[in-house]
């Protein structure tokens, strides 16, 4: 197995730890005390989106061309999104497949919507989605969510009438916001 596919599935395997608390990269779901340096700081209402490009911690894996950790005001980190560098059309099956297995393996079938490329496992707060990148490229996206999420999307809300996760649906269908 090559060394990125491995790496994206010890982040999915980080998704269900031991402890319900363990969130993807050692990091843990709810209170955050340090992180490391982000590339890139984003606040909007309650939320700080903390991002790292691929030549930073977290996201220095050799198919890792970001990462995204939204940490909530009252409720802490509740969110972590990964997006693949993009692939060609012959690199996506097997890295799609190897994630896909393990998450099976994990959590059991997902859901699907149909004609979409997007699966998720609500028992494990889980999504793994592909999206257009440029012309004969896709990206992955896995998304991980903390068991505090729907109460600070419901205070984003309020504060900016959107919810929360209107920002990570925009990165998951390729949209700027």
């Amino acid at each position: 197995m090559r060394r990125s596919a491995l790496s994206a599935l010890l982040w999915l395997g980080c998704l269900h730890g031991a402890h319900a608390q363990e969130a993807p990269f050692g990091l843990s779901w709810g209170p955050v005390d340090t992180v490391p340096k982000p590339s890139m700081v984003d606040r909007e209402a309650n939320i700080t989106a903390l991002t790292y490009f691929h030549d930073r911690p977290l996201a220095a894996g050799i198919d890792t061309d970001e990462v995204i950790l939204e940490v909530c005001r009252d409720e802490g980190l509740q969110q972590v999104i990964w997006l693949s560098r993009p692939l060609s059309e012959a690199e996506l099956p097997s890295r799609y497949e190897a994630i896909y297995r393990e998450g099976v393996r994990r959590y059991g079938q997902p859901q699907t919507m149909p004609g979409a490329e997007t699966v998720s496992w609500p028992s494990g707060r889980a999504l793994l989605a592909v999206r257009k990148a440029v012309p004969g490229e896709r990206r992955l996206t896995m998304l991980a969510r903390g068991d505090r999420y729907e109460s600070c999307s419901v205070a984003h809300q309020g504060a900016t009438g959107h919810p929360a996760s209107r920002h990570a649906s925009d990165l998951i269908l390729g949209q700027t916001p």
